[in-house]
């Protein structure tokens, strides 16, 4: 089938811009990668007859899900320390097997693992902070997925980098690398207000302002967090990455389980973009984030996956589901996170905190085609009385029968295309032996 063209048709369209609006048997026209019209299915036959057609008649098309907080590779550690909390978890478990195992196979063979359990679930852009981002920028735009790789910092070595002046080196190596890859972008990712002094800092906010790149940062994960480093300097992280410039409207901040009212107010005010990791936050009991209240305040929140190390998946549907009850339970109202409000973060918000919200995140004519349909004639998911809410409270991951990203068909009838699915399934088998026996 020729790509330059195709109609794509639905029982229901779902474009998250208009907000909470579902278009019932209705088609969009792709050309060279772009959404070109949006019209009736009936009418689009009649404009459009020789453009190859494509029927999902028991499906949702929606916008691709933009997961907005991943480690990507870090799906080969999936359950290698499970039911411990975060520090126990990084110091004890995670940052001795980056030490012992973290190398450009493992970071290639992980990233691939991420990316076909993302594929498959609908996602189409990932916003990614781990090392040898070079890496996974490479395997992203073979694999044909949307990515941002994080120009990481910290203030001690790692298998990516020795000091500060070698992080900073090496990703602003890799940010002129990545032009050349047209999925993909880089960030700024200074891992987190305890593991990153001042001075390299604000370095990051000089180059995140020269380079135009948004800044990918844990903050406020847990009450661990904040309690030390009031203690260690009498301020608050938030408080401390303000004083320091950080907080404008590049900066997404990952977390933020542990925030005042004043906070709540600051996000809203200062234009950050929070991104919001419900499942991780549950299973490593980090906290919980208020997504009411900013989202009320005016801050945009997205969601994110966080690593399927502490998940332990990458289901952007599933972290849907997740956040809706979350939220309702965290602001006692049943009304809080309604389901077109879930969709909208996993998609457009997640553009905008990205800054590409003109690109994608929505299904509008000019955008790109990264686009999902959802197959909802399953028993789990009829009768359907909102499409919408059936996606976010009801259907699975494996309801994801096809994804184009810029266009081009990446999954068809819930099968990855062009990717060798044994290979990958073989590659992390071995390395899960490798850990296991320690060799």
């Amino acid at each position: 089938m020729d790509d330059s063209q195709i109609l794509i048709s639905a029982r229901w369209l779902i474009p998250v811009v208009p907000r909470d609006t579902v278009l019932e048997h209705h088609s969009v026209l792709i050309e060279n990668g772009k959404i070109i019209d949006i019209l009736a299915t009936e009418k689009a036959l009649e404009k459009y007859p020789q453009a190859p057609h494509i029927e999902r008649n028991t499906h949702a098309l929606i916008p691709g899900l933009i997961n907005a907080h991943t480690h990507a590779a870090m799906s080969l550690f999936r359950g290698i320390a499970d039911d411990v909390p975060l520090m126990e978890w990084l110091e004890g478990h995670i940052w001795p097997a980056e030490t012992k195992w973290v190398n450009p196979d493992f970071m290639r063979d992980g990233a691939q693992l991420a990316i076909a359990e993302m594929l498959l679930s609908g996602t189409t852009c990932f916003n990614d902070m781990y090392f040898y981002p070079d890496i996974v920028a490479k395997v992203a735009q073979d694999m044909g997925i949307r990515a941002f790789v994080g120009m990481i910092v910290l203030d001690f070595p790692s298998a990516w980098a020795a000091n500060s002046d070698e992080y900073f080196e090496k990703g602003m190596q890799v940010h002129d690398d990545i032009r050349a890859l047209s999925l993909v972008n880089a960030t700024m990712a200074p891992h987190a207000p305890y593991t990153v002094s001042d001075a390299p800092l604000e370095t990051v906010r000089t180059y995140a302002d020269e380079l135009h790149v948004p800044i990918h940062m844990h903050v406020h994960e847990t009450d661990f967090e904040v309690t030390s480093a009031t203690a260690n300097d009498g301020k608050r992280p938030l408080q401390r990455l303000n004083e320091l410039g950080l907080l404008n409207p590049r900066m997404m901040a990952v977390h933020m389980t542990q925030l005042n009212d004043d906070e709540i107010r600051l996000t809203a005010k200062q234009g950050i973009h929070v991104v919001h990791c419900p499942e991780s936050n549950l299973k490593l009991a980090s906290g919980q984030c208020r997504v009411a209240d900013l989202l009320e305040a005016g801050t945009n929140v997205c969601l994110g996956t966080d690593s399927a190390s502490s998940n332990n998946d990458l289901d952007m549907l599933g972290e849907m589901r997740t956040a809706c009850l979350i939220a309702k339970t965290t602001a006692n109202d049943a009304r809080a996170l309604p389901a077109w409000q879930a969709l909208e973060m996993a998609t457009i918000n997640g553009a905008k905190a990205l800054n590409i919200a003109d690109q994608v995140g929505s299904i509008e004519i000019g955008k790109a085609a990264d686009l999902v349909t959802i197959d909802l004639n399953h028993l789990s998911t009829q009768p359907v009385y909102n499409p919408t809410a059936q996606i976010v409270y009801s259907a699975s991951r494996s309801q994801v029968t096809d994804v184009w990203v810029d266009g081009k068909a990446r999954v068809t009838k819930a099968q990855l295309n062009n990717v060798d699915v044994s290979n990958i399934l073989n590659n992390a088998a071995e390395w899960g032996t490798r850990l296991k026996t320690n060799d």
